[in-house]
């Protein structure tokens, strides 16, 4: 499949604070390992970090991403972006009025026509399954799209190019969370990316420590802003970027993911909203 660099981005998971520096702009040149489509999915611990007072007690660390951590950041990166399935399916339907108005409109035909109860009964079951298959079949195509470039050589996308970076959260010797940053000379913005944190170490402000060590690259580079777009659901993402200083600045309804195939089915089946925020550093 011929796709273009995704823009979608990270899930928000909320986790501990940051613990070393930022380094600004110089990076070891490693060669980071072939890896296959996406890392092994078996459970690893999570990593760790020394924080502030919302840190968990064990200390997670803050760093920037080695090569040979390639693989458990895909794993994060992929099992993140799994859970926007039943979220976007289910929990998104209800900032979609239009759709639920549809839907409604469809099970007022079904009885009319068929005049049977069980029917109509059935037939949010039925646009519930149809809903997370389309759910499940454009994530899907966005991931391997995602998993084929930056994703697929991290060291390549993030860290050899300057002004941009990707770290990692550490626990006990483990990745447990992950963010990138790109930046983008023409505009003199840095994009925050790809954050997302394993699910078993959630609630303990490792998300916020990732965010906030992005800020830090950001002024220690002199960018004027930071930039992020979201198709999150859940509120909790949302809050964390607010909770970081990002204002929110617009959305842009029926969002497009590559891989998307525009049918008639699928525009009825399934819809994102893309979320834009903004962190104003200093004026140009």
């Amino acid at each position: 499949m011929h796709c273009l660099s995704p823009k979608m981005v990270c899930e928000t998971k909320i986790v501990a604070e940051d613990h070393d520096s930022v380094p600004g702009g110089k990076k070891e040149p490693l060669l980071a390992p072939a890896s296959p489509r996406w890392p092994s999915l078996t459970g690893a611990p999570a990593p760790s970090a020394p924080g502030d007072a919302a840190a968990p007690k064990e200390g997670i660390c803050i760093r920037e991403f080695h090569p040979a951590e390639q693989e458990a950041a895909r794993r994060i990166f992929y099992e993140g972006i799994m859970e926007r399935i039943p979220n976007t399916a289910f929990r998104g339907l209800k900032d979609q009025p239009g759709t639920q108005l549809v839907y409604g409109a469809m099970a007022v035909i079904c009885f009319v026509v068929t005049k049977s109860l069980l029917l109509t009964c059935c037939l949010p079951i039925f646009l519930m399954g149809m809903r997370y298959f389309f759910s499940r079949k454009v994530i899907l195509s966005y991931l391997e799209c995602a998993l084929n470039t930056d994703m697929s050589d991290i060291e390549q996308y993030y860290m050899k190019p300057p002004g941009s970076c990707f770290w990692v959260a550490m626990l006990n010797g483990d990745v447990v969370g992950i963010v990138a940053a790109r930046g983008n000379e023409e505009d003199n913005t840095l994009e925050l990316r790809r954050m997302s944190v394993d699910s078993r170490y959630r609630g303990k402000g490792i998300a916020k420590a990732l965010g906030r060590k992005v800020l830090e690259f950001a002024m220690i580079n002199n960018y004027s802003s930071i930039v992020l777009g979201t198709t999150a659901v859940k509120v909790a993402a949302h809050k964390l970027y607010e909770s970081l200083g990002f204002k929110h600045v617009g959305v842009v309804e029926h969002y497009t993911l590559p891989g998307m195939t525009h049918s008639l089915l699928e525009r009825v089946f399934f819809q994102l909203r893309y979320h834009r925020y903004c962190l104003q550093l200093r004026e140009e």
